[in-house]
């Protein structure tokens, strides 16, 4: 009589043990969106994708601990994998992008926390990972795995630059050392994305490249250069501290050069997805990682808006408002790919819970 429940039980258990690492950028997504919402007037929107964004969080971290206790094995297997460990940065980046988009309400306790909480993540992660790749068993090369993902390192990163900055007043206490920490971010956040990037090329390049290795994350390669223009804009409106000041003429360049590598990189990104989908017919279906191409849809949006102000571009901030639809309107389209993902699943063991039971009478 309890098999029914059972099964389903099972199902949800097996969901949750398989989750994908990288799943928090559904977090990341509608977070950001909900800040060019902001951005471009659009208030009531915007309130409403933040607490769609903060719902998702909760249950994420749900999933997340409980897939910690009850597996561990598998989450350890997946920080180890050359493939996957470096998801794990979502984690970081979705608390930041939320804490961000809280400061903009007057929230200012609950994106401390959140802030937080993604930094420590981000301390865990960021030598863990890198040393356990490098001096752990290699079942395999390590660059076999290298792919979009790791360019999550660095948009974990830089999310601390651009939470540190959106955190910045005179008024509060340690202001120079939260602009230095912000800076020092930032820096850090750029070398990586050279160190990175030259992996992911090196790897594209000498070993063969099949459809299935094209995933929705190698968008976060145009992601990781947008939050690393939108912490350059953050640090460039911070009150002023020698960090600051030392650094502006940098920060605002390489700003706009990076704004300007990340627009030339996506034509290049959707003639990966043509190869991939339309040359050889690889099946487009929902998947997790599709949340990869929303956000940095939406992070350039940001960033552009926030650039065109920071360095006095107005064109450069109309092309992120213009931006801010595409991006919305993709979210909308992933979003409901992701329900009707979930229904079909909970449709179809509904009805494989009711053949079960028919055969049992």
């Amino acid at each position: 009589m309890c098999r029914p429940s059972v099964d389903r039980s099972y199902r949800w258990l097996v969901s949750v043990r398989d989750m994908y690492p990288g799943y928090f950028a559904l977090v990341m997504a509608t977070g950001i969106c909900s800040t060019a919402l902001s951005e471009v007037g659009w208030p009531t929107a915007s309130a409403a994708l933040l607490v769609v964004g903060e719902a998702c969080l909760a249950v994420l971290f749900a999933a997340l601990g409980w897939r910690l206790l009850r597996y561990p094995r598998r989450v350890l297997a997946d920080l180890t994998a050359p493939d996957r460990g470096y998801a794990f940065f979502t984690v970081v980046a979705a608390c930041n992008v939320l804490a961000t988009r809280l400061v903009t309400d007057g929230h200012r306790d609950a994106a401390v926390l959140l802030a937080g909480l993604g930094a420590l993540v981000w301390l865990g992660l960021t030598y863990t990972i890198p040393v356990r790749l490098i001096l752990g068993e290699r079942p395999r090369p390590v660059l076999a795995g290298v792919n979009g993902t790791w360019f999550i390192w660095v948009v974990g990163t830089q999310s601390i630059a651009v939470s540190l900055a959106a955190l910045d007043h005179p008024a509060v206490p340690g202001a120079r050392m939260t602009a230095l920490l912000a800076v020092l971010m930032w820096s850090v956040g750029v070398v990586l994305y050279l160190v990175v990037a030259t992996l992911v090329l090196t790897r594209l390049l000498l070993l063969e490249v099949r459809p299935e290795d094209l995933t929705p994350p190698y968008w976060v390669t145009m992601g990781a250069t947008a939050i690393t223009v939108l912490a350059a804009a953050r640090i460039l409106d911070m009150v002023p501290s020698p960090a600051v000041t030392a650094t502006r003429a940098v920060v605002a360049g390489l700003g706009v050069v990076l704004w300007a590598f990340g627009t030339w990189l996506i034509p290049l990104l959707v003639a990966f997805g043509v190869w991939r989908h339309v040359l050889r017919r690889f099946r487009l279906s929902y998947v997790p990682a599709f949340w990869s191409v929303v956000f940095p849809l939406g992070m350039y949006a940001v960033a552009s808006i926030q650039l065109g102000r920071a360095a006095d571009l107005p064109i450069v901030e109309q092309i992120g408002r213009g931006w801010t639809w595409l991006a919305v309107a993709v979210w909308v389209l992933v979003f409901g790919a992701m329900l009707l993902s979930l229904s079909r699943s909970v449709l179809g063991s509904r009805q494989r819970v009711a053949v079960s039971t028919e055969a049992h009478r």
